[in-house]
């Protein structure tokens, strides 16, 4: 294919993120304009291993004077390499390492880089408790001093607090609420709309809660919020964890017949999920939705299918962002929402010099959506 000779911008697509890059790649184009079978923003690729592990990127072809958006998914473990005779899978820590690599093979001559990493790197290990690395800030430190790079952009940052380890550099942390709202407010019939319970599972996702909570702020939709609260027992560790006892509600005791939507950032053992549930159920509500960026499913989906079919819940809405497998991505309950339109518009205005405030701040469209949903359906 042919590169766009007379525009700046390249994307630098690693495995990692193949799929979402390819989809991005066919927006922009749309957006300038452009055939995408004559076209493309995609840099051709090389990603090697030795024998030995060590990894090594080479671009074929030039990026000197270009903006160059590097786009990686540090949660891809479907990516294998040799080494030694034996199969390693590709980790957070190889993808970051390549990340490295895929910049430092630019050698100083693009006009920007800008990166892409929408599950941010140790987004979990964001502040110290104990004797532990500051692993998240240390990153973007390390990065921003190797490639002095224009912008860092992420989605749904664990917490948006690590910016403050970068001194020279863009950090925009954006949400993919309006695309899941979009897809769940389209699937829903409208009397399963009309009574909603908005549940924080733990105090750190009250936040999130609250904003699911305002994006319905419709006089049609009756509102109840509640949260849990981790009962933790301190006198035991187990796999580096204090064990939760119990999740303890706080909110209205009432939800016969409501749709509860249960907010957090991601999904990654289900465990807290499935105790949120269970005292849901206990509380009648009707139906029981997950919404998280991030389904990592790191201990399978085998509960998940086990207490789908027990009626524990009824569906979980996800992004693109980030790798999962092919197999769960068929299972009726998994609605994966395709964030690559919204990616591909953060690109263009980012290149364009655009302001980005309307794709940072627009809270309004879910209401908007909502009563057009409800208008529609009196009319028939």
């Amino acid at each position: 294919m042919k590169q766009i000779e007379h525009e700046r911008l390249r994307l630098m697509v690693f495995k990692s993120a193949l799929e979402l890059g390819k989809k991005v790649d066919e927006h922009l184009l749309e957006m300038y304009g452009l055939d995408k079978n004559e076209y493309t923003f995609i840099l051709p690729l090389k990603e090697n291993f030795f024998s030995d592990g060590h990894q090594k990127v080479e671009i074929m072809d030039t990026v000197r004077g270009k903006d160059v958006f590097c786009l990686t998914d540090i949660g891809n473990c479907s990516v294998t390499y040799n080494m030694r005779g034996f199969t390693n899978h590709m980790s957070p820590n190889d993808w970051i390492m390549e990340l490295k690599d895929g910049i430092g093979a630019c050698n100083c001559h693009t006009r920007s880089i800008n990166i892409i990493t929408p599950l941010l790197y140790a987004g979990r290990q964001h502040r110290r408790k104990t004797r532990e690395n500051l692993m998240c800030g240390m990153m973007l430190h390390e990065l921003e001093e190797m490639s002095g790079m224009k912008s860092f952009i992420t989605f749904d940052a664990h917490d948006p607090g690590v910016e403050h380890a970068l001194h020279k550099t863009e950090f925009d942390n954006f949400f993919a609420t309006n695309v899941i709202l979009e897809d769940f407010i389209n699937n829903l019939p409208q009397e399963e709309l009309e009574h909603l319970a908005f549940i924080a599972p733990d105090n750190g996702t009250v936040g999130r809660r609250d904003v699911y909570l305002n994006s319905f702020n419709s006089t049609a939709i009756d509102r109840e919020a509640g949260s849990f609260i981790k009962k933790r027992d301190y006198n035991n560790l187990v796999d580096g964890k204090y064990p939760v006892i119990e999740h303890q509600y706080s909110g209205s005791s009432d939800l016969t017949g409501y749709t509860a939507i249960v907010s957090d950032d991601m999904i990654s053992s289900g465990g807290s999920m499935f105790d949120v549930m269970e005292e849901l159920k206990k509380r009648d509500v009707k139906k029981i939705y997950l919404f998280v960026s991030y389904a990592l499913f790191a201990n399978g989906i085998d509960k998940f299918d086990e207490y789908y079919e027990k009626g524990m819940f009824d569906g979980i809405y996800t992004t693109n962002l980030s790798y999962i497998p092919k197999e769960y991505q068929e299972k009726t309950w998994l609605h994966v929402c395709d964030c690559s339109k919204l990616l591909a518009q953060i690109i263009y205005n980012i290149h364009n010099d655009l302001s980005i405030s309307s794709i940072l701040r627009d809270k309004s469209y879910p209401v908007k959506l909502l009563e057009k949903k409800f208008q529609t359906q009196e009319k028939k």
